[in-house]
């Protein structure tokens, strides 16, 4: 089954968090797929992917351009994935479906926000019901903390 983490985020926003784990998955040399619910995340992703000092900026892609297959990161609101990358990152409470098609799935939640983490916990319980190994990772001081 797919390994599947949740990432509660305490310390940073969802722009300043995920950066740094495109970056570990581009090191690792995985592609990834990108899933906002909202136009204005999608967008806010985009830009702060452009601003990464380290690397210099994370490759990457969205609706519209031409050979998406090739990018290294995809950005989407739907549940595209034409580069077929392994790895999945949810944004903004998203779920998918059928998560059997990735190695690894990023649900990065809002830990600030007492509907995100309601809404964390329910995907938690569906995807445990589904057999999906899980993880739960806590944002710390520095870096994260996986918890048992």
């Amino acid at each position: 089954m797919t390994q599947i983490g949740f990432y509660h985020l305490t310390r940073t926003t969802v722009t300043e968090a995920l950066p740094q784990l495109l970056s570990r998955t581009l090191a690792s040399g995985q592609k990834a797929a990108v899933w906002c619910a909202t136009k204005p995340v999608l967008e806010d992703v985009d830009k702060a992917l452009w601003k990464v000092s380290s690397p210099s900026w994370l490759p990457h892609g969205s609706e519209g351009i031409l050979m998406p297959d090739l990018q290294p990161i995809w950005l989407a609101l739907d549940e595209s994935v034409p580069n077929k990358a392994p790895f999945l990152f949810l944004l903004e409470n998203r779920s998918c479906s059928d998560c059997t098609p990735f190695e690894r799935v990023f649900d990065l939640f809002d830990g600030h926000d007492e509907n995100a983490v309601a809404a964390a916990r329910t995907r938690w319980s569906t995807l445990k019901t589904a057999g999906h190994e899980l993880a739960y990772w806590r944002q710390e001081d520095k870096g994260w903390k996986r918890a048992r």
